[in-house]
């Protein structure tokens, strides 16, 4: 059976998680450096990692399985991931996949150099209600393609 794997600290659409997960009877693990509360009943496991910056991360990608739907907006974790065959979904409903892993790696890369550099300031623009419905869909899309197809 698949699982999501949830890459929780910063993640905003963890309701869209549990409402999805209950639906298809999947289980969910929220991986977090710190406790938060997960519901009773979502078939929700806390797993709270150590407080190294990549520990989550870490975590994440060594419990990633062919089919499991991994939610993380971070570049190298969804390369790792998708690199174990899991499914790689943003908060904001947009796709990791294999075919554009490289570029997203390569940009995220040179975003980091310009802002060492200060050229760059600010992070990502707020999740709007579209980008919700969107992820919700896809997360959907992924669950009932995994429970039906199983590991890929």
């Amino acid at each position: 059976m698949i699982a999501i794997l949830v890459d929780a600290d910063a993640c905003p659409v963890k309701d869209e998680v549990y409402a999805v997960a209950t639906r298809y009877g999947v289980a969910v693990a929220v991986v977090s450096n710190a406790p938060i509360a997960v519901p009773k009943g979502a078939g929700a496991q806390l797993v709270v990692v150590g407080r190294e910056p990549d520990a989550a991360d870490d975590w994440i990608a060594a419990e990633a399985r062919p089919g499991d739907v991994v939610v993380t907006a971070d570049v190298p974790l969804a390369a790792r991931c998708l690199a174990a065959g899991a499914r790689v979904l943003r908060p904001d409903g947009r796709v990791f996949d294999d075919a554009m892993i490289g570029d997203a790696l390569a940009t995220r890369q040179l975003l980091s150099e310009l802002r060492d550099q200060g050229a760059v300031s600010g992070g990502p623009r707020p999740l709007a209600d579209k980008d919700r419905a969107r992820f919700a869909t896809r997360l959907d899309q992924f669950v009932r393609q995994g429970v039906r197809e199983g590991p890929r």
